[in-house]
């Protein structure tokens, strides 16, 4: 669908351990590939798109964040989950991958992989080569729940940085009474609540203070995923849950 001028153009982290964490943090060993969903209730192609995300969910190793967009309110129904912050985020990917126009539904797997649409073959085989990590900088989150650390490793080309996550686990269905998808029930996994950044990474062990909110986010029902990401191609160096 080609849309007026003035709208976007559519289409419908391991290193050494910190020695001041090691006897105080639970280290994350596991390195869990992060598949993010940029979706839109008002989308018609996005509900089939949610549902064979939904379903990599069920995979241990696997974390799926789904952030809500709103460039798709203008077709009458306002998407109750989307933040600009959220388009920012995928638009950053778009600059990062040489891209021009803003997709919906579109899928990032582990900051370095975009797709558009894809089988459930397709994005399976594409999750594996996200495992394929080599070396990524340990994460370890303190006891106390105040800080988390971020081991040593090579740093990226332009710098990296270090940003926490905060999502609700599990499955949110609105009922969407308006635009392209008037009637129908949209699930969504793992629905993205904020995107917090803690600060720069430099290659070297460094201490992040978790502001209160994420501090509180587990008390409230909600998750946190801290990444390490590369500022300048977006690629996920390393992750670990809260």
């Amino acid at each position: 669908m080609k849309l007026r001028s003035a709208l976007p153009v559519l289409v419908c982290a391991l290193g050494l351990v910190l020695p001041a964490l090691a006897a105080s943090a639970h280290a994350r060993e596991s390195r869990p590939v992060v598949v993010e969903l940029f979706t839109a209730q008002g989308c018609a192609a996005c509900p089939d798109a949610n549902q064979q995300i939904a379903r990599l969910a069920d995979d241990p190793q696997v974390i799926v964040l789904t952030y809500g967009v709103d460039y798709w309110d203008y077709l009458g129904w306002e998407d109750t989950f989307a933040q600009p912050d959220f388009v920012a985020r995928q638009r950053a990917y778009l600059q990062a991958q040489g891209q021009r126009n803003l997709i919906t539904p579109q899928i990032i797997i582990q900051g370095k992989q975009a797709m558009s649409a894809a089988s459930a073959i397709a994005l399976d085989q594409v999750v594996e080569v996200g495992r394929q990590t080599d070396h990524p900088p340990h994460i370890e989150f303190r006891e106390t729940g105040d800080r988390v650390g971020v081991g040593s490793g090579q740093m990226p080309q332009g710098g990296a940085e270090v940003v926490a996550v905060r999502y609700t686990p599990g499955l949110r269905t609105v009922q969407v009474r308006s635009g392209d998808n008037r009637g129908r029930a949209v699930s969504h996994i793992n629905v993205v609540r904020n995107v917090k950044r803690l600060g720069d990474w430099t290659g070297r062990p460094a201490l992040y203070a978790l502001p209160v909110d994420v501090r509180e986010a587990t008390d409230n029902g909600d998750a946190i995923l801290v990444m390490l990401q590369s500022k300048v191609d977006r690629r996920i160096l390393a992750s670990a849950p809260l």
